[in-house]
């Protein structure tokens, strides 16, 4: 079972090897056991034991892919700046599972600032993108506002805390 007590995670030191271990799964994320341990110097047990410490440890929280958008009909990305109604903070929570859990939502952020919500879809269209927000945010009474961006370039970065 994984640990995901702030506890255990706040407990478990990263030494340079597991850093290392890290970034070259982010770089791909489909290496072998044999070529991580042959590039990081150590047994292939020991970098399965390593591997296996820092999923349960909760540092690495899943393996997935990256999709291109456009690829599997979403072509057009945005970002959507949501404001609660200071009534309806209460309601946060479900609102966030709620937007999580609709098509099209690639990622949501709970913010601190102006903002509450800064949603990141992918949808087809600019007039998806218009009923996602009417639809689902517009109507909803806890939504106070909404502000929408396009999304013209979307590439990754190098991830700082690799």
């Amino acid at each position: 079972m994984a640990a995901t007590s702030k506890n255990l995670r706040e407990n478990f030191v990263l030494d340079s090897t597991d850093h290392k271990l890290l970034a070259l799964l982010n770089e791909n994320s489909r290496r072998t056991n044999a070529s991580l341990a042959e590039e990081l110097g150590i047994a292939q047990s020991t970098c399965l034991a390593r591997l296996n410490a820092l999923r349960d440890h909760g540092v690495i929280r899943r393996f997935t892919i990256e999709v291109e958008p456009a690829s599997v009909g979403h072509a057009l990305e945005a970002l959507i700046s949501v404001r609660i109604r200071p009534g309806a903070r209460h309601l946060m929570a479900e609102f966030s599972a709620m937007i999580r859990a609709l098509p099209g939502v690639a990622q949501v952020f709970f913010l601190g600032g102006d903002e509450d919500f800064l949603i990141h879809v992918g949808l087809k269209d600019s007039q998806e993108v218009r009923q996602f927000v009417l639809d689902h945010l517009s109507a909803n009474p806890a939504v106070a506002n909404t502000r929408t961006s396009l999304v013209f370039e979307n590439s990754r970065g190098e991830v700082p805390w690799v």
